[in-house]
């Protein structure tokens, strides 16, 4: 079996569970959008995601974006780049410009920031953002507090430079993804009682439970793209 059929059938079977959990709860697969992570992958990896049709693309530091994204440009290639990380506000300034949509908004100086630095992309409209909640109050994992989802949210949707897509958050880690359900549904309740739609959810160990419970966008890596290579 040659690497691209490895990397095909990885997507393909990713697609088919999406359809699978999207089938489950009723809904249609096309309102779940799959980003493949490609952290700590090489150039080639990108290149062959761009080539099997995976056009969302996700990295979780400023560093890789800003690499990924110059060699796939260099390699004639476009595809729509997710900063799914910790954004920091000296990062601000190199990843926007590249950035197709925000996963990791977490504060008010960020959108302060973001604001001083809108003029990077202003022709491009307002930037996709979505809010990162800390639903299960971890302390080593970044986003708000559902309690101070209310003042995030009317700060960000007074900034021109962004448009609030919905709410974010990463699971805890766990071996069975059924005990994660509560967050991703604790997620989904929290974005209806604020009139919010999106919802970036779910990665390789739990992605359909997301999906079950209302996942508008996954964020799967190891699952697609194989083991990570750093």
């Amino acid at each position: 079996m040659t690497t691209t059929t490895t990397f095909a059938t990885r997507l393909a079977e990713v697609r088919a569970r999406i359809a699978r959990a999207c089938e489950l709860a009723g809904r249609d697969p096309a309102t779940v959008t799959l980003v493949g992570v490609s952290k700590t992958q090489p150039p080639e990896a990108v290149r062959e995601a761009v080539a099997s049709g995976l056009l969302d693309l996700g990295e979780n530091r400023a560093q890789d974006v800003v690499e990924q994204a110059e060699a796939a440009s260099a390699a004639g290639l476009a595809p729509r780049w997710h900063f799914i990380g910790h954004l920091q506000r000296n990062k601000v300034r190199d990843v926007l410009p590249l950035t197709y949509a925000l996963h990791s908004l977490d504060s008010v100086r960020l959108i302060e920031e973001i604001e001083q630095r809108w003029e990077a992309r202003r022709d491009a409209g307002p930037l996709p953002c979505y809010l990162e909640v800390n639903v299960a109050g971890e302390e080593q994992k970044s986003g708000v507090a559902p309690s101070e989802v209310p003042a995030l949210l009317a700060a960000a949707t007074k900034s021109p430079a962004l448009l609030v897509q919905g709410l974010m958050t990463v699971a805890p880690h766990t071996g069975d993804a059924e005990q994660v359900r509560p967050v991703f549904r604790a997620l989904r309740e929290l974005a209806e009682a604020h009139g919010l739609t999106g919802l970036s959810m779910g990665m390789t160990e739990d992605y359909p439970v997301a999906i079950e419970e209302g996942a508008t966008v996954v964020r799967v890596g190891r699952a697609i793209f194989g083991e990570r290579r750093g």
